[in-house]
């Protein structure tokens, strides 16, 4: 079995690693979620955004007419896990524009709809930029308990209610938000929809969640009768939970190569640590110990990256994955769990210093990893919700509910 990629692919990769050298060069980047926190940071994001744009890259699996590349299954992998281990940021249009909300609205939006949201976000444009209210403090994993509301007034929805750790609210333009907007429906599942929610409007509180980093990713919002226009129903009303469902296949099928991206190079950053830093008269690397759990490290790597080759094979060849994208989820909080676990005990006790301070480590990265898993592990859906799925879709098990 051939895992090599053709020179289509090859050239993909070079031509972003060559990006990447040329526009981050001699700075210190922060990528993923934590790119929104510090302003200095989501300036950089933004104009990175712009320029992965006009290079095609950003949305480029997406179809031309909505501004894509119709680029392969396997281009998209090799983009995102290239991206991924160069910490290339600006790649999501906050947490969910390329995410899943392009990619719904091109299955179940109206054409309106389509036309209005989807243009700005292959443009790499501020006002491209989401966030996406789904959790609130009792209905997380158990998302059917939502209880925010939108009751529907004439041509409008009316919204009351709470979400938090909705992340990246304090930057974006637009909201992908899931309501309840039938209270007297007979199951839980039923009588939830999804709306587009225009940040601007008034009766929007934000507060900010910071976490024990230091860093603002999270928000807690509060909505006081709300005004949304009835055109920004996404989809059939009600049926909000089954269009949610495709949402989130869309967000953890393409978890695996960005995830596999970080981990590689954070794997190279604590081999080479242990290569530079001596103990006991000789190096890290060469205690037994240390290599064993590198290469433990390794090897888990080296799985995820088959669970991710397995997903961008089957979706090329009109396969549509069932239980893999929870699979991968789990997996990938797994290995960066142990990856972090395992970097802070090659550094030591300077894995307890900040991580932008000049004595941090490895560029503070290994500190970054092991305070920010555990949410990590939580976003998405958690391990237990990943673990029940492909209980059910793989080994047949029934529901536990």
């Amino acid at each position: 079995m051939d895992f090599e990629f053709g020179q289509k692919e090859e050239k993909l990769r070079a031509d972003v690693r060559a990006f990447a050298r040329a526009e981050l060069s001699g700075r210190h980047v922060v990528s993923g979620m934590e790119e929104e926190s510090r302003d200095e940071d989501w300036e950089f994001t933004m104009q990175i955004s712009k320029k992965l744009s006009q290079n095609g890259w950003l949305t480029m699996a997406w179809p031309k007419e909505y501004g894509g590349q119709d680029a392969s299954h396997f281009e998209q992998h090799v983009y995102v896990d290239e991206a991924s281990y160069w910490g290339i940021p600006g790649t999501t249009m906050g947490v969910s524009g390329i995410g899943w909300v392009g990619q719904s609205l091109m299955l179940f939006g109206s054409e309106e709809q389509r036309k209005k949201y989807i243009p700005s976000i292959a443009a790499g444009e501020p006002d491209g930029v989401w966030c996406t209210a789904y959790s609130e403090p009792n209905a997380g994993s158990d998302f059917a308990k939502l209880q925010t509301k939108a009751i529907k007034n004439g041509d409008e929805y009316i919204l009351n209610g709470q979400k938090i750790w909705t992340s990246c609210a304090h930057r974006a333009r637009w909201c992908w938000i899931a309501v309840r907007t039938d209270p007297g429906a007979r199951k839980k599942q039923h009588g939830i929809s999804l709306l587009i929610l225009d940040m601007k409007s008034p009766g929007i509180t934000i507060r900010p969640i910071v976490n024990y980093a230091g860093v603002h990713i999270f928000n807690e919002l509060f909505f006081d009768n709300v005004k949304v226009p009835a055109v920004n129903l996404v989809g059939t009303e009600n049926r909000g939970w089954y269009h949610l469902m495709q949402s989130l296949a869309f967000e953890r099928h393409s978890i695996a190569p960005q995830f596999c991206g970080i981990a590689r190079r954070t794997l190279e950053f604590i081999v080479k640590h242990t290569r530079e830093i001596r103990y006991n008269g000789a190096t890290l690397a060469h205690d037994p110990v240390v290599r064993h759990k590198l290469a433990e490290r390794a090897l888990e790597i080296d799985t995820l990256k088959m669970f991710g080759y397995e997903i961008t094979w089957k979706m090329s060849k009109g396969i549509i994955p069932i239980y893999e994208a929870a699979r991968n989820k789990a997996y990938c909080d797994f290995v960066m769990q142990r990856l972090a676990i395992t970097g802070t005990e090659m550094i030591g006790a300077y894995s307890q210093v900040d991580m932008w301070s000049k004595w941090a480590k490895i560029m503070g990265n290994i500190t970054r990893l092991y305070m920010m898993f555990p949410g990590i592990a939580i976003a998405g859906g958690t391990d237990e919700v990943q673990k029940n799925i492909v209980g059910q879709f793989k080994l047949g098990l029934p529901r536990a509910y």
